[in-house]
């Protein structure tokens, strides 16, 4: 995907950026594989207590009765899915204020107490699952959002890399597929996790090792360096531009005739050059908040968010329904379904590659005055409408109440799944300048909260009311759903009106700087 050639830098970055692909697989979304866990935990007695015996009128037969205990697994899920939202702007703050290795130890410090509470926890104490599981939705999506801006070291393939380690992200729910498998072969629950919990010296040895301890910066400057080999690098560096200011003083003393041009020409790269940067640097959070490309951005991701939490929360009572309680045949779908979330690292580069097709064709001209972010943004509604359709299909096919289409929704789940999150993080690094990205990522996601509450009272109704039948929830998300389309309509008109924009203008080439 891009050349690793170029001398330790080079080395330093695609060691930056294969590791990074390694921790998403293994650690960050790890929590997306809940149905697997689910019915390891089910096995476990976890919640158990929750059962009733049940008598059928007509025949007198006693059944077990859990439907209580399939609304408390459901709940641990949305309670976590809840305080990782509520969290995400807290940590935003920290990752742009305090930087990566600051946000990466508070992640590892989650990761490592969300492991070890459930190495802990037995089927008495089974509300430890609760923090637990909040512990680690926390600590993976901190970890995914440090992970974000490795892409900055590649432009090229930088929305690529991005829905790469999305992908990655929605795939290391196989890591719970694996510990129901390794369960099924004797392998106590506990002791997966506790293997879980020294995996974390990989995160530490990362955080110091291969990533920076502030930001990486986009565009990267030529002389960016980080990690162990900065010390160095950058001392080459340094000697390479002393090097360069030696030699630019022999040609001026040279050509003395040549001094007034050279001079003219660094005052208009001055002049130039403010015209777009201290403008970038203008636009503040609030104005970006308050701008319509937040506004209607936030409407997408708490959409797509409702339909992919609730259903991930309930996926294993609906199968468990759907297959009449044939808790083999339940298996075999959860199975299924986690195995088909293991091939989103392969399926995610496809949204990338559509979000970086301009920047493989040859450039445009500068006297046309297009700006990166207007190239940039322009790319991006076909991705985002490619994501609003999945939601609606994946929405038709997990309402209709029949068992082998689920094949289908698990597909759709999880095409769903990588092209939302990359395109979420590749359009508020795009739209917005990056000093506000980790506060406007994190602010999307805590307002989402506030929406992703309804999942109690909609469980609750679910399970009380339509005696655990979601057909009629399912046809309102389903409708709901199509408020996704309204965003990339959006975002493809306001391309329109900075290119109109642009040519009204051609004189200042760069039209507004507002988000």
């Amino acid at each position: 995907m891009f050349e690793c050639q170029g001398g330790r830098v080079q080395l330093h970055y695609c060691l930056t950026v294969l590791s990074g692909l390694l921790e998403s697989l293994f650690f960050t979304g790890i929590t997306f594989g809940w149905a697997s866990l689910v019915f390891v935990l089910k096995i476990d007695g976890y919640f158990a207590g929750y059962c009733t015996n049940a008598t059928r009128a007509e025949d007198q037969d006693v059944s077990l009765d859990c439907r209580g205990q399939d609304e408390h697994l459901s709940w641990v899920m949305s309670v976590a899915t809840i305080a990782n939202t509520l969290t995400r702007l807290p940590i935003g703050y920290v990752f742009d204020r305090c930087g990566t290795t600051v946000a990466r130890l508070i992640a590892v410090c989650f990761y490592t107490t969300g492991t070890l509470l459930i190495t802990l926890s037995r089927a008495e104490t089974s509300v430890l699952l609760y923090p637990a599981t909040a512990c680690l939705v926390i600590a993976g999506t901190t970890l995914y959002i440090t992970n974000v801006q490795v892409a900055n070291l590649f432009d090229t393939y930088r929305s690529t890399i991005i829905n790469v380690y999305n992908g990655a992200y929605d795939s290391s729910a196989a890591v719970f597929l694996i510990i129901k498998l390794l369960h099924e072969k004797g392998v106590s629950l506990h002791s997966c996790f506790f293997f879980l919990t020294f995996c974390s010296i990989f995160q530490l040895l990362r955080t110091f090792l291969l990533m920076p301890k502030r930001h990486i910066p986009y565009p990267l400057p030529d002389t960016y360096t980080y990690g162990v080999s900065c010390p160095s690098t950058r001392r080459e560096r340094i000697e390479e531009k002393e090097n360069d200011k030696e030699d630019q003083e022999l040609d001026v003393k040279r050509n003395k005739d040549d001094k007034t041009a050279e001079a003219e020409t660094s005052a208009l790269h001055l002049l130039k050059k403010p015209l777009v940067e201290p403008k970038q640097e203008e636009v503040s959070f609030r104005s970006c908040v308050m701008s319509w490309l937040f506004l209607w951005h936030l409407l997408w991701v708490v959409t797509s968010l409702l339909c992919q939490f609730l259903y991930l929360s309930l996926v294993n009572p609906m199968l468990t329904r759907l297959a009449n309680n044939d808790q083999t045949l339940v298996s075999h779908y959860t199975n299924v379904f986690a195995i088909t979330q293991l091939c989103a690292v392969l399926l995610s580069p496809l949204n990338g590659l559509i979000m970086d097709r301009h920047k493989h064709k040859p450039h445009k001209p500068l006297t046309q005055g297009e700006t990166k972010r207007e190239a940039d943004l322009s790319s991006l509604p076909l991705a985002l409408s490619l994501n609003s359709v999945q939601c609606f299909l994946f929405c038709v096919c997990f309402t209709c109440p029949v068992l082998p289409l689920q094949y289908l929704t698990f597909i759709l789940q999880v095409v769903n799944s990588a092209f939302f999150y990359a395109g979420h993080q590749a359009f508020i690094s795009t739209a917005f300048p990056m000093q506000h990205f980790g506060k406007l990522s994190g602010l999307v996601m805590t307002l989402s909260s506030v929406v992703l509450f309804l999942q109690f009272p909609i469980q609750y109704v679910i399970q009380h009311q339509l005696q655990g039948d979601p057909l009629y929830v399912n046809v309102g998300l389903t409708v709901l759903s199509l408020l996704t389309f309204i965003h990339p309509v959006h975002v493809s008109l306001y391309c329109k009106k900075l290119a109109k924009q642009r040519k009204t203008k051609e004189a200042n080439g760069h039209g507004s700087t507002k988000c």
